[in-house]
């Protein structure tokens, strides 16, 4: 099998109300979103055709709105949901996701803090 090509956001940003603290759940914070969407261009490409492949502006906006929905507590759980959003996708077959809690309540100087997982077609 030849490797899959990609659709990589990067930087994405969701301003929601996620964590297990009161304050984080009172205040909410920025969350910066990193996608790639692993899928097989061929097809799209030798149509020219949208249709065949993902659209990654609207995919842009269902990745928002699935983290600026319902809080959870855990970063994990939000990329779960996120990865669920572009797995509906006919196109996709892989995603990554990385979600970045630059706010993280942590008591030591950091940069940043995130999760990443990979999900695929079952």
């Amino acid at each position: 099998m030849n490797p899959l090509d990609q659709i990589v956001l990067t930087g994405l940003r969701a301003s929601a109300f996620h964590g297990v603290f009161e304050n984080e759940r009172r205040d909410g914070q920025v969350f910066v979103l990193d996608v790639t969407v692993h899928l097989d261009f061929a097809a799209a490409a030798a149509a020219d055709d949208l249709e065949s492949t993902i659209h990654y502006g609207v995919l842009a906006e269902e990745i928002v709105t699935a983290v600026e929905r319902d809080p959870v507590d855990l970063i994990e759980t939000v990329a779960e949901r996120i990865a669920q959003v572009v797995l509906t996708h006919r196109a996709a077959q892989l995603v990554t996701v990385t979600v970045h809690k630059p706010s993280a309540p942590i008591t030591v100087p950091f940069d940043d803090v995130a999760v990443t997982i990979t999900r695929g077609r079952v």
